[in-house]
């Protein structure tokens, strides 16, 4: 369950790919009104419905359903939510999900079980005064990193859940569960409220990352009685539980089917992609883009991310996150390449490595790495600033060099090291002249695996992980079963060397005019 897509895949016992489809939100369920899967609102609010995930996944089902499908045959289920988004279910709804009618469908079962209404999701940026009060809490935004593995964000779930404490009480008072986007999918699937896990939970301002529990003094923090309507923290490779006996007599799941811990979209992209041993380096060009990779031992800071690793949940993830990513990508192929991809790709290849110089900042939405305001910065190679550029082609190769060269500046501050390749994943890993210029910036090989969607083939790879260490009643490790043999990583750009002499000294120049945009917001 993405921003604006709701996807299924569906593997065998080798890890083969049996099935896979989507829909769209804003495509198949119109009557939400919304634009890329959400509701944009006055002071930086973002929400979803949570009504029309649950509609969507049963749209899926009634899918597979009308093409005879054999749901008895699935053994165990795991997902992918949006990361740090949350749902509030009301005062009785654990019950209502204990007993759901097959003849019912989800959305008249569920539409009035929700405390509040609309979802806050990742996009969101309304809570900058909870993020500032929670860092203070626990001595500044550093102190707040080494605790929960980042410093706060505002799209992050303790600061949603502050502000919605602070400002609709009464919905807060009438919660008795808050769940992530994940866990709440998992829930309606096993009909009883099932446990956030480890990986999902780092991204939440409320969880220590060394513990793996709650951290006490943040839950005071943030809202009372928080613990009890979070419930407990479980590693990702648990189970959450059988499936509801909803889906069974519904669809003809076997009563037998495991329901395993879902996680966030960027964890699951971990499992999906294989990654397996520090020095892999992942990219993901979806709506968001993200780079993450592997590591022993946590190196939280100022920026970034440190998350619990999803399939090893004695190791952690590194993350960047940039709100900025297809969704700039795509503003400037319309305003520049009259919405063609082939054309945007001409421009690309038209202007010279290096841009003559010209370097672009292109936010246009707040930005989360860097921290800074929406805005869009020109300047020209003598770092002067401009209001255009003097062809259009600029603007083009502009948006894809900068957006890696934030990348490899800020890589090394969460503890990630030059990657030997690099797997890229999302929409935009399909083009290979954006993958080109990756490649040049980092100076590593660059592969992208058969599909682009890793995170809801990662969730199928964790049903299947979870599944066999619930068989054998012990840990296996996660790479004896999705082998890189059976990920078919395909060599998509290899770096020119010279490019990336071109690009590591204007990464010196990008740095210094990035802290003069960051001085500025």
């Amino acid at each position: 369950c993405s921003s604006d897509l709701f996807k299924c895949s569906i593997v065998d016992e080798a890890c083969v790919i049996i099935h896979s489809s989507s829909l769209n939100f804003d495509v198949d369920l119109p009557h939400y009104g919304t634009s890329g899967g959400v509701h944009a609102k006055d002071g930086g609010r973002v929400t979803a419905p949570p009504t029309m995930w649950i509609e969507a996944l049963q749209m899926l089902f009634d899918r597979l359903k009308a093409q005879s499908f054999p749901f008895s045959k699935i053994f165990a289920i795991s997902g992918s939510g949006q990361q740090h988004g949350s749902v509030y279910m009301k005062t009785g709804a654990g019950l209502v999900l204990q007993n759901m009618h097959p003849d019912k469908s989800l959305k008249e079962l569920l539409e009035a079980q929700f405390a509040y209404a609309d979802s806050p999701i990742w996009q969101d940026s309304s809570t900058s005064a909870q993020c500032r009060a929670l860092e203070e809490s626990v001595g500044g935004p550093l102190e707040l990193a080494k605790r929960t593995g980042s410093r706060a964000y505002e799209r992050f779930t303790g600061n949603q859940i502050a502000k919605i404490y602070q400002d609709d009480r009464k919905s807060y008072d009438n919660c008795e569960r808050i769940c992530l986007v994940s866990s709440f999918l998992a829930s309606v699937l096993s009909g009883s409220y099932v446990s956030i896990d480890s990986s999902d939970g780092s991204g939440m301002n409320l969880m220590d990352i060394t513990t793996r529990d709650w951290d006490e003094q943040i839950l005071e923090s943030t809202a009372p009685d928080l613990r009890n309507r979070l419930g407990p923290v479980k590693d990702a490779h648990e189970i959450g539980g059988r499936i509801s006996s909803y889906f069974v007599e519904k669809y003809g799941f076997s009563s037998d089917c495991l329901i395993g811990l879902w996680s966030g979209d960027n964890p699951n992209s971990v499992a999906g992609l294989g990654l397996s041993r520090p020095g892999d380096v992942a990219v993901s060009l979806g709506t968001s883009d993200t780079l993450f990779g592997l590591l022993s031992t946590p190196h939280p800071g100022l920026d970034g991310h440190i998350f619990v690793n999803p399939v090893d949940s004695d190791g952690y993830m590194a993350l960047l996150c940039y709100k900025n990513g297809s969704i700039a990508r795509e503003h400037v192929r319309n305003q520049i390449a009259s919405g063609s991809w082939n054309q945007f790709n001409q421009l690309l290849s038209e202007s010279p490595v290096g841009n003559d110089g010209n370097i672009l900042f292109y936010f246009l939405q707040p930005e989360i790495t860097p921290s800074v305001s929406a805005g869009i910065h020109r300047y020209n190679g003598s770092d002067q600033r401009v209001e255009r550029f003097a062809e259009s082609k600029y603007e083009v190769r502009g948006i894809v060099e900068s957006q890696f060269l934030s990348m490899r500046h800020y890589m090394e501050n969460i503890g990630l090291t030059r990657p030997v390749r690099i797997l890229a994943t999302g929409g935009a890993s399909a083009n290979v002249a954006v993958l080109q210029v990756l490649a040049d910036v980092f100076g590593a090989s660059i592969y992208t695996a058969p599909v682009t969607d890793s995170a809801s083939l990662g969730a199928a790879y964790r049903a299947y992980h979870s599944f066999v260490i619930h068989e054998k009643g012990a840990f296996v490790p996660f790479c004896s079963l999705v082998t890189e043999d059976r990920l078919s990583f395909e060599l998509r750009a290899t770096p020119v060397e010279e490019h990336h002499v071109v690009y590591s000294e204007l990464l010196k120049r990008y740095q210094g005019l990035l802290a003069t945009v960051i001085g500025e917001s």
